[in-house]
């Protein structure tokens, strides 16, 4: 049982608020959620692969909720991704219903594969490119990682978050399970916080919490969100990327001034995607730390050897183990039917040391992925369309940052920049695309990324 199959129980509370104005009780997002899959065009195939072009609209929500309450496969899909990069995503998976943005049934002649019967949720690696490789989520993992979340913020049903983040993207989705796990009234909205009518919903509905990737916090100093009344406001919570450590003072120093909280977490979507957070009371001693583990997870490290490493101070691969890690990677139908790879335990790809007083810090990454304002990017995904087009491009970038370095003729730097900025649907300021004369590399001819990176990061 989850939090899904449970939504009835909390009858007439108020589950979720429309930034228009309207209200829809638990029960009644309870029908809605199952009318989804009674509706005309439905899949009547039992754990038939479903799609859900998302925006954050009571449609998307019910056609989530009600995949999970009916028990079919749900693979969540930002529904403004470029129509060639979705067709390619569902011919490559099987996908043959999709449960439109616009709320009603679409579907093709395609077999639906088959899917393994834990599978609750799929989720790309690289929402942005359309990466081809998912994650495969249980409801187990998904309620085991809102029972945490509920429970090291203290969510009971006063709360009143204002869910800005998009649903398809992990963090966003956890906003909404932790919540309606506990009967709390959700503000749904897709506006972004640059505009004054979000602020407007968010007094007028009294939002008691927002979440932000390290970009929001940023943008938000430079808005002089200090001076913003907001007297419902009791929670600010932080994850999808490192915050730089000025800022994060500046809003912990910010929020316990106020009396409020500034949270602080770390976690990937493989993990449901909560794995760490700093407790609010001890942020302002840990700057810059990751924290520690969630109720019911565990963190180590671990050396290139696969040895565990005990002491303080000493860096190696951060380790998570809980009940909210992932089944594994479908990089193709075929995976999608395969059993639990993970065993509850997963390697992260990032480098992290431990301090005396069981803190982690991270120190560097292991995998070729950035996030560029809260959105993971795939640098190998990336660097893959531009060679399709003819170029010769090798990619790199740290968080907030991607730079493409181009050999020999193409196009203008500013023109490619603004066109893949464009394709998916970042801001300008995070591309950078640099002529060179070779890329360094190895002597098995290799492209020393690294080596890349530091040369045009400066």
């Amino acid at each position: 049982m989850t939090f899904a199959s449970k939504l009835q129980d909390f009858g007439r509370q108020i589950a979720l608020i429309q930034d228009g104005g309207a209200r829809i009780t638990y029960a009644d997002l309870a029908r809605r959620a199952d009318a989804v899959y009674a509706a005309p065009g439905a899949p009547a195939l039992a754990r038939a692969l479903v799609a859900i072009e998302c925006e954050n609209t009571l449609d998307t929500v019910a056609g989530y909720l009600g995949a999970l309450r009916n028990a079919f496969p749900v693979l969540l899909v930002d529904a403004t991704l470029p129509v060639d990069l979705r067709e390619r995503l569902y011919s490559h998976f099987g996908v043959s219903f999709v449960w439109t943005a616009a709320g009603r049934w679409e579907g093709s002649h395609r077999a639906s594969p088959q899917v393994h019967r834990d599978v609750g949720v799929l989720l790309s690696t690289s929402g942005t490119t359309g990466s081809s490789k998912l994650v495969k989520l249980t409801p187990a993992n998904l309620q085991a990682n809102a029972e945490s979340i509920a429970e090291y913020l203290e969510l009971d049903s006063g709360e009143r978050p204002i869910a800005n983040l998009p649903i398809h993207y992990s963090y966003g989705l956890s906003v909404l399970n932790s919540h309606l796990l506990v009967g709390a009234t959700v503000l749904l909205t897709a506006e972004p916080m640059t505009q004054r009518g979000f602020w407007d919903f968010f007094r007028d509905d009294d939002a008691t919490s927002f979440a932000g990737v390290p970009t929001t916090y940023t943008t938000l100093r430079r808005l002089r969100f200090e001076q913003m009344s907001l007297p419902s406001l009791r929670t600010m919570t932080q994850a999808g990327g490192r915050l730089d450590v000025e800022t994060m003072r500046w809003f912990g120093e910010l929020a316990a001034s106020r009396r409020q909280r500034f949270v602080v977490m770390y976690g990937q979507t493989e993990a449901s995607p909560r794995m760490s957070y700093v407790p609010p009371e001890r942020l302002l001693d840990k700057l810059g730390s990751i924290g520690v583990p969630i109720p019911g997870g565990r963190l180590d490290l671990v050396a290139e050897d696969g040895c565990p490493i005990e002491g303080t101070g000493v860096t190696g691969e951060l380790r998570y183990a809980g009940p909210n890690v992932m089944m594994g990677y479908a990089t193709d139908r075929a995976e999608l039917a395969m059993p639990d790879t993970q065993r509850g335990v997963l390697l992260s790809g990032d480098l992290a040391w431990r301090d005396e007083d069981g803190y982690f810090h991270l120190a560097g990454r292991l995998k070729r992925f950035i996030k560029v304002f809260g959105n993971r990017i795939g640098l190998d995904d990336v660097e893959a369309r531009l060679k399709e087009q003819g170029l010769d491009a090798a990619v790199v970038g740290r968080d907030d940052l991607l730079v493409v370095a181009l050999r020999g003729s193409g196009p203008d730097a500013d023109r490619l920049a603004t066109e893949i900025a464009a394709r998916y649907r970042l801001h300008r300021s995070a591309i950078r695309v640099a002529a060179v004369e070779t890329f360094p590399m190895s002597s098995s001819g290799k492209i020393q990324y690294a080596e890349l990176l530091g040369a045009l990061d400066s």
